[in-house]
């Protein structure tokens, strides 16, 4: 379904045509239907036999309700701008033209009405007046009916255009989270609050839950109906009411949104503005407003960074009285506060920018915003308000991206990355380490504090970034240091000679390790380059084991485990004295030495023996 939006000047016979299109009067209130002046927005179905059918939501043409008139306008697609041909173009046909232009008309028709009381010599210049005034305007290559709703005339050819143009509109985003601006709120008796309004995007189901915002209310919608049939679904462009249990009248009013959980109510928002011609005069850097998002009339303020001095698209933000929610690129309207003339429009970038998904695919959409993001990430949620799409459709996109390599997973917290600004970002952690690793070639490597630093990053940051990097083996992690893939860090020859005075240690016996507190004195003490680093990384890679408070070699290590290995593939068990024996050393040392093995998972405790670790088959 799409809407149909009638624009035009009092009394030039919107409400009529409606009533002659659809055999529906819009008029809902008895003193509109008494006066013949529509004062607030009318509702009708036009249906095809075909099955094409559309809203129609017939606005006011007073100046005096035009807040009603925008309240209704938002979701309009095809215009029906009613021009009387006796009066012609009249001031309020353009002002309801000129904030057309910034919502979603996507096409117009011109209706001629009252074409009776012209006379037909005088019609097709009359018909010519109409579309020079309106030349520059939205309507300028739009088609022309000329109807009369007393006679019948046209209306026939005014139907067959609706449904071609109807048929030629791209259909709404029902792909995106469900977003209802409310224009309508009432009680039915055994019912309880209805509300109503055009569905922008996404879709609804009969009992979904949906929030009212900026409420925050929860509700479920027990019913839907569209003009008065109930649904069990209903996809965008559709004009829809909701049956909403669990919530007063009184909570609810005009310019409220019923929509998805995942929208959030901000008082500030980014704005593409375009003003008028006659308004760039007007603008100051700080500009009260009177500012029109979906179905909300909303007082605020806009603040310009840099005063426009022509009519051209400017950056400026929206700062309002109270908060809304939109979706990314959701057409704005603006008045002054007083007198309420027009300043413009434009679209509502969100608090951190925005890019609509309707014209692109999922993965397209996803790509583009991540490619704008840092590499700190997008964690699913936010992803899925920029991209404006439903989170179970950007889950799925994102799995596929991640399955071709296009974007990298973050965790703790779950985040996701561009691969491009993730291996640019790698590129630039590359240099730093093996800048390091040929400056300081004895080194274990970088640390992540050393690499923020040097880089301006965040720690916490860098290290979730990283962690794909090391996962992949294109960077090495060894012992909290950062290091490029294959790197092996290389003693000097005095490092080594000054190690080879410690090693093999001084004790007495193969596996007597020697007190670590005397080395650590000594490497303090050395005058040797780079030492203390190459004490580290020894420590680092192994090659020394400290072990409580005493130091052994790598291969002491490595040779005490075999001996481990091979008694208990003979015995199957061991106890603490069997292994002091084995090792020939003292009590003082076997403990310390096997609980260590325990901790690496070599070896298992029960009771007081020690049995070798049952490895679980992968």
């Amino acid at each position: 379904m799409h809407i149909i939006g009638t624009a035009g000047h009092v009394d030039h016979g919107k409400s009529a045509l409606v009533a002659a299109l659809t055999g529906t009067n819009p008029d809902r209130w008895l003193e509109e239907q008494l006066r013949g002046m529509t004062l607030d927005l009318g509702f009708a179905r036009l249906a095809y036999d075909d099955g094409l059918e559309a809203g129609i939501v017939d606005v006011p043409g007073h100046e005096r309700f035009l807040h009603n008139m925008l309240a209704g306008a938002a979701g309009m697609e095809l215009l029906l701008l009613v021009v009387d041909a006796a009066e012609g173009v009249m001031p309020q046909t353009l002002e309801h033209l000129r904030i057309l232009e910034f919502l979603n008309v996507r096409r117009a028709i011109l209706v001629v009405s009252k074409i009776d009381l012209i006379s037909p010599p005088m019609r097709q210049e009359r018909i010519a007046s109409i579309r020079a005034a309106l030349q520059g305007s939205i309507v300028k290559r739009a088609p022309t009916s000329v109807v009369s709703t007393r006679s019948g005339d046209g209306l026939d050819d005014l139907r067959t255009l609706i449904h071609d143009e109807l048929a030629g509109l791209p259909p709404r985003p029902v792909h995106a989270p469900a977003f209802l601006p409310i224009d309508r709120v009432f009680a039915l008796p055994g019912h309880g609050t209805i509300v109503t309004g055009t569905l922008m995007q996404g879709k609804v189901s009969s009992g979904d839950h949906l929030v009212v915002h900026p409420l925050g209310k929860r509700l479920r919608a027990r019913g839907l109906q569209v003009f008065g049939k109930a649904q069990p679904e209903v996809c965008a462009g559709a004009r829809v009411a909701v049956n909403l249990p669990g919530v007063a009248v009184a909570e609810i009013q005009r310019g409220d949104v019923l929509g998805d959980a995942h929208f959030t109510p901000s008082a500030v928002f980014a704005i593409q503005f375009v003003p008028l011609p006659e308004a760039v005069t007007l603008l100051r850097r700080r500009c009260p407003v009177r500012a029109y998002i979906g179905s909300a009339e909303l007082l605020g303020t806009l603040v310009f960074e840099a005063v426009p001095k022509a009519v051209a698209p400017v950056a400026a933000t929206l700062f309002l009285r109270k908060p809304t929610v939109a979706y990314p690129d959701s057409p704005v309207v603006l008045r002054r506060m007083s007198p309420k003339t027009l300043l413009g429009g434009g679209t509502l970038r969100g608090t951190t920018g925005a890019l609509s998904a309707e014209d692109n695919s999922a993965a397209h959409a996803v790509l583009a915003v991540l490619a704008t993001a840092s590499v700190e990430g997008m964690a699913l949620a936010a992803l899925a308000l920029r991209v404006n799409l439903r989170e179970d459709i950007v889950q799925e996109t994102l799995q596929a991206l991640t399955g071709r390599g296009e974007v990298l997973v973050l965790q703790r917290p779950s985040g996701y990355v561009e691969r491009t600004a993730a291996m640019q970002f790698f590129a630039a952690v590359d240099v730093v380490l093996k800048e390091r690793e040929r400056t300081l070639p004895w080194s274990l490597g970088t640390t992540s504090l050393a690499l923020s630093r040097t880089l301006k990053v965040n720690e916490a940051v860098l290290i979730r970034i990283l962690v794909p990097f090391v996962e992949e083996g294109r960077i090495a992690l060894r012992g909290g240091y950062y290091s490029s893939a294959g790197y092996i860090p290389q003693l000097s020859a005095p490092q080594r000679a000054f190690f080879e005075t410690l090693i093999p240690m001084r004790g007495e016996g193969r596996f007597m390790p020697v007190p670590f507190a005397p080395v650590l004195a000594e490497v303090k003490a050395s005058r040797v380059p780079g030492i203390e680093q190459a004490f580290d990384t020894l420590l680092g890679r192994g090659a020394l084991v400290k072990i409580d408070g005493a130091l052994y070699s790598g291969k002491q290590i490595d040779a005490i485990r075999r001996r481990v290995e091979d008694f208990l593939a003979r015995e199957a068990q061991m106890t603490m004295a069997q292994f002091r024996d084995l090792l020939e050393t003292s009590r003082k040392y076997a403990v310390p030495l096997l609980e260590w093995f325990d901790t690496r998972g070599i070896t298992v405790r029960s009771g007081v023996v020690r049995m070798l670790r049952t490895k679980k088959a992968s």
